[in-house]
């Protein structure tokens, strides 16, 4: 009798589960003490199985994105395509956000605690609060900021501060704007596969990119506002390359994609490994002419960030200061070197897992094919360098040690360049797939209280 062996697939989603397991079991025996800070390791969340309002939608949603998600993903024109997948990953993102419920999961995320609106009312004329936003970082500073105004740069919370400022105030206002900008991110990353790797691999991959667990953090997190931001900017920095044809075109696609990588210095220090993104974009379509374009969209960030007294280098070390000083300076990092990217797993999920399996095979048979010269499908090259530049600002951000737990959130604008993967996975097993990525984060969202 044969015996048949298990799919490479199964296998390494069985692995990466086991993994998650073990930095459950390894954290709860090493956390007696709390010294992990976290109540549910390596999650940042709390065991407190519920239902809410959300819990019907995201069912129904779910359903349909598994059944009929692969069809409509080969049947819709592009433009539809990416509109539709756009609108359904933001309907994904806020019913899973409501499964916690109206206030707890949407108004008040933003507002409580160590969040951004809580500051708000401390922060007067721009020019001030950028000149002395240095000074208030340290935990014995006088009136230090929160957490996580704190732990970014000024531009996190000046987003939040105009909002507020436009006559939007409230956490509800807040919300809405991170759901949206987080949910912009599925057709920016459709954009860019589609035009270094091909429409046919876009469209594989977009029904993963809307039932993507990754959405129980995207609603409502500024860090899924950040991967929103993140992703247009490789997108337009893609379409500069391979896809607007005039001249001009191009350029202003290039100052834009400029504009928005200036915008992430100014979001979060760590997105300056972003720049990965940026040159597996100019190095897959060996093309350098946009670089001075997007040096031309950065450069007024810059200049009006340390004209207005805020200098990006002096944030950062005085935020490591503090970062050690607070919960960084606690949590032990023999732990979480490997719970870091053990926590993914519920994060981009086990259809991810099994699609950078093949991405790793794929990446190993391209570098065999160029050492031999012999000629490489450039698309699918494109598309695995895609992925692996999303792995190794990962991993470039786990080895640096100052992302210690909360990377299922914090680490979302990278999360979403492993999405893509999935284009590699059979087209016909792409509905049980589909329905593992649904259902990691329909478990997630329902039985844990994520919190941030």
């Amino acid at each position: 009798m044969t015996v048949r062996r298990p799919s490479p697939d199964l296998v390494a989603a069985a692995s990466a589960l086991s993994l998650f397991a073990a930095a459950a079991v390894v954290g709860a025996a090493v956390n007696d003490e709390d010294v992990l800070l976290l109540d549910w390791p390596p999650l940042f969340a709390r065991w407190e199985p519920h239902l809410g309002p959300g819990t019907p939608a995201a069912l129904l949603l779910a359903a349909l994105v598994v059944i009929h998600g692969p069809a409509l993903a080969d049947r819709l024109t592009w433009r539809a395509l990416v509109r539709a997948s756009g609108c359904a990953s933001a309907a994904w993102i806020m019913s899973l956000a409501l499964i916690d419920g109206w206030r707890r999961g949407v108004t008040e995320r933003l507002a409580h605690g160590e969040e951004y609106l809580t500051a708000l009312d401390d922060i007067g004329p721009v020019g001030p609060f950028l000149r002395t936003f240095t000074d208030h970082i340290p935990l014995d500073s006088p009136d230090n900021w929160p957490a996580h105004v704190a732990g970014h740069p000024p531009g996190a919370t000046l987003t939040f501060v105009l909002i507020d400022r436009l006559g939007l105030s409230g956490g509800g206002w807040a919300a809405a704007f991170c759901v949206l900008t987080s949910a912009s991110a599925v057709p920016a990353v459709l954009l860019t596969v589609r035009a270094l790797a091909g429409e046919g691999r876009a469209r594989l991959a977009a029904p993963f990119l809307v039932l993507a667990p990754a959405a129980v953090w995207m609603g409502v997190s500024a860090d899924g506002y950040f991967a929103g931001v993140g992703a247009w900017a490789v997108a337009l920095l893609a379409l500069s390359v391979r896809g607007f044809r005039g001249r001009w075109a191009r350029r202003l696609a290039a100052l834009g994609s400029g504009l928005l990588f200036g915008l992430l210095l100014y979001l979060s220090y760590g997105l300056a490994l972003m720049a990965a993104l940026a040159a597996v974009v100019l190095l897959s379509a060996r093309d350098g002419r946009p670089l001075p374009w997007v040096v031309l969209g950065i450069a007024p960030w810059v200049a009006a960030f340390t004209a207005s007294g805020f200098w990006w280098f002096d944030g950062y070390t005085v935020l490591i200061d503090r970062y050690h000083a607070g919960a960084g300076g606690y949590r032990p990092y023999a732990y979480f070197i490997w719970a870091n990217p053990a926590v993914q797993v519920a994060s981009v999920g086990l259809a991810a897992v099994a699609g950078l399996r093949r991405a790793a095979v794929e990446g190993m048979a391209s570098a065999r094919e160029l050492t031999a010269r012999r000629p490489v499908d450039a698309e699918r090259a494109a598309l695995v360098a895609l992925v692996a530049a999303g792995a190794a600002a990962m991993l470039a951000a786990d080895v640096s040690g100052m992302s210690k737990a909360e990377t299922e959130r914090i680490w979302l604008p990278f999360a979403v360049w492993l999405l893509p993967a999935t284009a590699l996975l059979p087209a016909a097993l792409a509905r049980p797939w589909l329905a593992a990525q649904a259902a990691t984060a329909l478990i997630v969202n329902h039985l844990w209280l994520t919190r941030w």
